[in-house]
Formats: structure tokens, sequence, C-alpha cells
């Protein structure tokens, strides 16, 4: 009787061991979960904070004649020298593109949020607007911590220091979780679909001195290597060679448009996630970076300016 009492009260205790067991994984579970909303609540809001802003400029005064102006021609000024509105005007008239309005005001953003912030990506039609974050030592930081410092998802859109902040890289790789919730970079497998390929062909960089824009030339899966280190693309002939693996890939659902050429004295940005499912691959989306710049010296060296042209 005494065995059957002390073996009923071992299966209690049990029980009661695997009860608290679930009760405490719910918690956690709930935790990770709001937790996990709360930061992607903070990224919806901070690109609301982006969105075109009202004009402020107040009611004007009464309408008077305005003076006779003389027009003196302006100094020819590099591309460097040009403002923000100026080096957007050309893009537009070079491409024939409208850039979308983002009112991105970095410096409030890295002293009220985070002072790794440094641009911000932006695709029409899409859930894809975040900032841009690098680490300065720890390159896999923002895969597990979120944009207000605390540990775990949905982390950040991110950098790696091996790449510049200028975008002057021959290959700028952003990467970013596929959050099964569709938030993060799970937008990016949208781009599987042939018709929204289509549809949505461009990528834009919000920095506080430029914006720049990318033309898709391609989505497709790829293996889990590390594009940076893996590849020599430093030099025009190792990004050469990348690009001709690139150009070879073929499968079932990749998308690839014929019609832009991507050369290797070209700069091309690649936003990166996982596929689910497999762990040795990831899905890619890739750009090339229209410059207006380079255009603006062509038009010069034609019209008899300078003898060679820029060839970044």
């Amino acid at each position: 009787m005494e065995k059957g009492k002390k073996k009923n009260l071992i299966w209690k205790v049990l029980f009661a061991l695997c009860l608290a067991g679930v009760v405490i994984s719910a918690v956690i579970l709930i935790r990770d979960v709001a937790r996990s909303r709360q930061q992607e609540q903070l990224l919806e809001s901070l690109a609301a904070m982006t969105e075109d802003g009202q004009d402020s400029s107040g009611p004007s005064g009464p309408e008077s004649e305005p003076a006779p102006v003389t027009e003196t021609p302006e100094p020819e000024r590099t591309w460097e020298e040009l403002s923000l509105e100026e080096k957007n005007r050309k893009l537009e008239e070079t491409f024939g593109i409208e850039i979308p309005e983002k009112e991105v005001n970095f410096e409030e953003l890295q002293e009220q949020v985070n002072p790794d912030i440094y641009a911000w990506l932006y695709i029409p039609d899409s859930t894809i607007d975040f900032p841009v974050l690098q680490h300065a030592e720890d390159n896999s930081y923002y895969l597990n911590y979120n944009i207000d410092g605390s540990k775990g998802r949905p982390g950040c859109i991110y950098t790696e220091n091996t790449n510049a902040k200028d975008f002057t890289d021959h290959n700028t790789v952003i990467y970013g979780h596929n959050m099964r919730n569709g938030t993060m970079f799970a937008g990016l497998h949208k781009f599987e679909d042939a018709d929204y390929f289509a549809e949505n062909p461009y990528i834009y960089i919000y920095t506080p001195d430029e914006v720049f824009v990318y033309r898709i030339f391609g989505a497709y899966e790829f293996s889990n290597i590390h594009l940076l280190a893996g590849y020599e693309t430093e030099t025009e002939e190792g990004f050469g060679e990348y690009l001709e693996e690139v150009k070879a890939v073929r499968s079932m659902n990749s998308n690839f448009n014929p019609d832009v050429e991507v050369t290797e004295k070209d700069r091309i940005l690649t936003l990166s996630t996982c596929v689910s499912g497999k762990a040795d691959r990831r899905w890619l989306v890739q750009g090339v970076l229209l410059r207006a710049d380079e255009a603006a010296d062509e038009t010069d060296a034609s019209s008899g300016g300078a003898e060679e042209q820029d060839e970044n």
C-alpha cells in the first residue's frame, strides 16, 4: 500500500514539473512574440515618419510684381557639389523615373533611436521600408539584436562593415530575416512572382547626401556562400567573374530582366534573406545602380570637356 502511494506521489510530482515546464515555455513564447511585435511596431512607426511631409512654409503675403532678374550662366559643378534636390532632378531627367519623396531625418534617428542608422531602404508596393544599420565591430550583431538594443527577433536590416557606407563597393549586401509573419525581408519573396518582378523594377536607398536608385535585374535562389568573403569582387576582374556566375543561374522561381545590362564597372545592391526550409540557400534580389553622375560626365566629354571619362 505504501509502495503504491509513493509511486502515485512520484507521478504527481512529475506531472506538476511537466505542467510547470509547459507554463514557463508558454510565458517565454508569449513574451518573445510580444517583444517581436513591439519591435515591428517601432519599425512601422519609423517608416510612417518618413512619409511625405506637408508644406510648412505658411501662408504667403500679398502678391507683388517680381523684380526683373538678369540671368547669369552658372559655373559648371561636379556631381558632389550638387544639392540633394539637384541630384534627384538629374536622376529623374536622365532615366525618366520619379523618385518617391521620403522625409528621413537621419540626425534625429541617430540621436533618438540608434546611432548605427546610416541609410534608408525602400521598395514601393512592398513591405520593404526600413532603416539600414551597420555595427562597427560585430557583423552579426543586428542579426540577433533589435533597433533599440534588445536581444531577439526581428533583428534589423543591416550591412556588414566590409561594405562602405557610401555605397561605392561593387556589391553592397543588405541582410534581413525572413519572418514567418511576412515582416522584415519576407517581402523579398514576392519577387518570385514574374508579374510582381516586372511591375516593381526599382530599389531606393536614401542617405543624408544622396538617393541611390537601383534597377532590379535579378531575383533568385542562391547558395548560402558569403557573397563578400566567398567572391573577390573588389576588382573589376573578380566582380566580372562573379557576375558571370549570377547570369548562369537557372531555377524554377528565378526571375531576370535581360534588358538590364550589368558589367564589371557597375555597382550593384544585393538584398539577402533566408529560404524557408533550406538552411543552405539564400533568396537574393539584386539591382544595378543608375549613375546620373556618369551620364553627366559623358555629356561634358562629348561637348569638348574632359578628355578622360570617369570610370568609377
